[in-house]
């Protein structure tokens, strides 16, 4: 299964230029761990790399019935708060194969690795907020299943964006990371990752 999730965020990530590589692999058997309850000890644990390496950590239970967390690039530290914490927790069923029905796919693992390179819900904000970037349209709140036409923001150009990896969508639907998302995902990197 995780070759598969590997396979998944290189296909969903090349047109983008960016391509990630196994590097290791560890198993561990926690308990604790495993239904999302110390997430500090947890990746103080298990965290591999500098700030540049990601790091996945896939759990049995994620707080809050999540599919998954990740955290924002920020200036960190080696050793400091930002940096342990740094990477993602994903629901173990949301992998290609797994037991989540509509987002067994992988897609979760791409929509976390979004926001580890620095990128915003679609419908950050609402229709007065934003995800900060310019070529995806306004979005009132998040989109489920896969709402081809929706528009929850009709006083403003474009239908919501639930085919993009950064909306809530099936992973059926889940297709693309607009030119605008991807200037932000190398700004993000090249500001945060790229001399960790």
């Amino acid at each position: 299964m995780l070759s598969d999730q590997l396979a998944v965020m290189n296909r969903d990530f090349a047109p983008h230029g960016i391509a990630f590589n196994l590097v290791q692999t560890t198993r561990t058997i926690n308990p604790t761990w495993a239904q999302d309850g110390n997430e500090m000890a947890m990746k103080r644990a298990l965290r591999k790399g500098t700030y540049k390496d990601l790091n996945l950590y896939f759990v049995r239970r994620v707080t809050d019935d999540a599919f998954g967390y990740c955290y924002f690039p920020t200036n960190a530290a080696a050793g400091s708060t930002a940096f342990i914490q740094d990477g993602c927790t994903i629901l173990s069923s949301t992998v290609p194969g797994g037991s989540t029905t509509n987002y067994n796919l992988g897609k979760t693992v791409t929509h976390e690795v979004g926001h580890w390179f620095g990128l915003f819900h679609t419908f950050q904000g609402g229709c007065n907020g934003g995800d900060s970037i310019a070529d995806t349209p306004a979005q009132a709140s998040f989109s489920t299943g896969c709402p081809t036409g929706r528009d929850s923001c009709p006083s403003l150009a474009g239908l919501d964006p639930i085919h993009n990896y950064m909306d809530y969508s099936y992973d059926s639907c889940y297709e693309e990371f607009t030119p605008n998302q991807q200037t932000r995902m190398y700004s993000f990197w090249n500001q945060y990752r790229a001399s960790a």
